[in-house]
């Protein structure tokens, strides 16, 4: 059942004699079927005020539900007409009821901060329940507090940790000097002079040299892994590779009046990896056990897992990624002997996606392992013989995908996870629950209801709070068995009856049949409030086609929002899911293979002409698209290499040749070694081809996307003469352009698809920019 209809048939309204007041009661009402003009100041207003009303005209419609640990309860945080409500809920009672008494809380606190807070606008939504639950603790104003739920009197625990700003792209290093004690406590294993010794915990200038051979250029790793039994000692003996550092320059920075120069360690395709060798020691005997390293790849790996060993110290196991992705393997080594076997052997003609499908459970110390696998053309769960390394039963099969793994239960030898695509007649990106045996019988649906499930289960994994929803469907909130997904108790009905009062209508789900003719495509269609199906309107699409996910918004009010706020200047917006992506068959993610600018435009292409066909409304002689990182590069793309269909693209933080572009990512998809596929994806070598309107978007310290990849795209176009627009925001790091950007953006789209200049900035567009 839809919430609301998904085309207005009604007819606009005209002009009248009393126009301005007509337009004052649609800014207020937001009832834009009478405002017929596009992309005007009052369409902007319009855009703004419905992005507010998005925001927070949505009740009791929770989406993060936070379990105690190792009990039955849970709470959440709840909008009301009245503001944010903290809930608790006792699964085994079946009882909710505020999580604390909120007037009480805010009275104390507002004496303790010397300001007012009000009881349903708390300064902080996460909670930590503390002494059985007599007591809550959280933060304020920079500092932790506890409060006893009795008395309420706070307790200032001190100023707040400041969360850890870790650069994404930095390793751990491998080569500290920290001691490592054995589980026995009585030796630490520790590294000197690149070598491995061991000491007495007791006596620590009594220390025993059990490697010789290391060295600056071949070091033994600090990650030093015991046996359980304190026995046996585990590491990697590395060989490491060259740093390839960023340069980012701050040229604004707020502190100084001089720039900034800032470093990243930012690997790219193509440079070298380390390579790592596992090493043995036995320390009784103090001596090392040879491992045949050529059984490990070195010279071909991408990575080398640290050791992980074997509850009874028989073996530990390493996983081998290959460099370039095409085979994976999962070895053992005996503890004993140094002899290795491989346990599972991956490998794929195009790309393994370690990077979003890779799951292992060992069961039984080893005896059996838990393993996903494409092999068949779905990404399914298998069941190995850990002492063969065979294949014992696939335990999850059909034309669906294993999406993730919940719990693996070892007693009852059953698992917990979520799928999609196996329910017919549903959109096949749609989560839902399941449970099955690990010999693939007894599947259990454990939730039914034709929309987006979203899990958050127990500490004991009895029961799941089932939060689900649609684009056109708002969200119900109940609690589930997770043994058999029985309704234990209902939880919140979301209330976004305020919503269609300012215009709004949900997106539409379309779909239509991609470029082979068969496989359906599935994407959204979002229309302005004051949408006339007798008009016509330029079409925009929002595009980002990374292989590694899906990105067409499932749930209500979510991904949606930016694309209803640009679709009331004027336009008719759009998200697509084409071949390439993920989350279907490993046939529709391969098409990516060595071609990321394919990036489903064909699929595309075909799903607007079909929704085309459907709608008339839709003027697909004035297509749009914009799209941020790898969105960036496709969104530039469209005008290099399918010009006759998309005429204008705003293009923020793109990686415009994906050898510029980090390692991991771009190896995952376009292979190794580096071939000509590289330059023939690249924006950069393309850029000649450009035909239409171009903007691009830049943060200057973006560290995620190199800076460097956009301004060779800029290099390349003015070298081949084309007109372009192009910003840089200083101090931005990887972003599609913060509210400047955003605004620069559809002001873009207005000029070039509507053919009209767009309203003049204004004092609070410059102090939104601003903030």
């Amino acid at each position: 059942m839809h919430l609301f209809p998904r085309l207005s048939t009604a007819s606009p309204s005209g002009y009248s004699a009393a126009l301005k007041q007509v337009l004052v009661c649609a800014l207020v009402l937001l009832g834009a079927g009478a405002v017929q003009a596009q992309g005007t100041k009052s369409d902007y207003e319009r855009a703004e005020k419905l992005k507010v009303a998005m925001n927070t005209k949505v009740f009791y419609a929770p989406s993060r539900f936070s379990w105690v640990k190792g009990k039955d309860t849970f709470w959440y945080v709840r909008q009301t007409p009245k503001g944010k409500e903290f809930m608790l809920v006792n699964a085994q009672k079946r009882s909710k009821k505020p999580a604390f008494d909120q007037q009480k809380l805010a009275k104390e606190l507002s004496s303790a901060l010397g300001k007012t807070v009000e009881p349903y606008n708390l300064p902080f939504t996460e909670i930590m329940f503390v002494e059985d639950g007599k007591a809550l603790e959280f933060i304020a104003g920079g500092t932790k507090w506890r409060t006893a739920l009795g008395s309420y009197k706070l307790q200032n625990l001190g100023k707040a940790e400041e969360q850890n700003n870790r650069y994404w792209g930095d390793r751990w290093s491998d080569q500290g000097n920290k001691p490592v004690l054995s589980p026995d406590k009585q030796w630490e294993a520790f590294i000197k002079n690149h070598n491995v010794y061991i000491r007495s915990a007791k006596d620590k200038k009594i220390e025993h040299q059990l490697s010789f051979d290391g060295s600056a250029g071949e070091y033994y790793s600090s990650f030093l892994e015991w046996s359980p039994d304190s026995k046996k000692l585990a590491t990697n003996r590395v060989r490491p590779n060259k740093e390839h550092l960023l340069y980012l320059i701050e040229s604004s920075p707020l502190d100084q009046l001089q720039p900034k120069v800032h470093t990243r360690n930012y690997l790219k395709p193509g440079d070298a990896l380390p390579q790592r060798a596992p090493q043995l020691f036995l320390v009784e005997e103090k001596r090392q056990v040879r491992v045949d390293p050529a059984l490990f790849g070195v010279g071909t790996q991408y990575d080398l897992s640290n050791p992980s060993w074997r509850k009874d110290g028989r073996a530990f196991t390493v996983e081998y990624n290959q460099r370039g992705h095409q085979a994976y393997k999962v070895v053992e080594v005996d503890a004993l002997t140094g002899k290795v076997r491989d346990l599972i052997k991956e490998e794929s003609k195009t790309f393994i996606d370690y990077s979003g499908k890779k799951f292992r459970h060992d069961v039984a110390d080893g005896k059996e392992i838990i393993w996903a696998s494409e092999r068949d053309g779905w990404n399914h769960l298998y069941l190995y013989d850990g002492a063969t390394g065979n294949v014992k039963n696939q335990i999850t099969k059909g034309d669906w995908v294993v999406r993730r793994v919940i719990h693996v239960d070892e007693k009852d030898r059953s698992i917990l996870f979520e799928g999609s695509g196996r329910e017919a007649g549903q959109d096949p990106y749609l989560v839902q629950y399941y449970r099955v045996n690990f010999d693939g019988s007894g599947l259990t649906v454990l939730t039914k209801k034709d929309a987006h499930h979203a899990g958050t289960f127990s500490s004991d994994f009895r029961y799941f709070v089932d939060n689900y929803s649609r684009v056109d469907v708002a969200p119900v909130t109940v609690l589930r068995s997770a043994t058999d997904g029985k309704l234990v108790m209902e939880l919140e009905k979301a209330d976004a009856s305020e919503l269609p009062k300012f215009g709004w209508k949900a997106p539409e789900v379309f779909t239509a049949k991609g470029r082979d003719g068969q496989t359906d495509i599935w994407g959204i269609v979002v229309r302005p409030t004051n949408f006339d199906p007798a008009k016509t309107y330029p079409v925009i699409e929002y595009i980002y086609a990374g292989p590694h996910s899906a990105f067409v918004p499932k749930t209500f009010n979510s991904g949606s929002r930016h694309m209803q706020e640009l679709a009331e200047l004027g336009f008719v917006v759009v998200q697509i899911d084409g071949m390439g992506t993920s989350n279907r068959s490993k046939t529709f993610q391969d098409v990516a293979w060595k071609n990321i600018k394919d990036a489903g435009f064909p699929d595309r292409i075909a799903w607007m002409k079909a929704a085309a066909q459907k709608y008339p409304s839709l003027d697909l002689t004035r297509v749009g698209i914009f799209g941020t990182s790898a969105g960036g590069q496709s969104s530039a793309g469209a005008l290099l290499f399918h010009p006759e269909f998309y005429k204008v693209a705003v293009s923020s933080a793109g990686c415009h040749d994906n050898r510029m572009d980090k390692m991991w990512w771009n190896e995952q998809w376009m292979g190794f070694p580096i071939g000509p596929e590289y330059a023939a994806s690249s924006n950069v070598v393309n850029a000649h081809k450009l035909q239409g309107k171009l903007m691009l978007i830049l943060g200057e310290l973006d560290d995620n996307v190199d800076p460097a990849s956009t301004l060779q795209l800029v290099d390349a176009l003015i070298k081949a003469n084309k007109n372009f627009d192009f910003l840089m925001v200083p101090g931005m790091g990887h972003s599609s352009g913060g509210e400047y950007g955003e605004h620069k953006r559809r002001d873009f789209f207005v000029k070039h698809l509507l053919g009209i200049d767009p309203p003049a900035w204004e004092a609070k567009d410059q102090e939104k920019a601003k903030s």
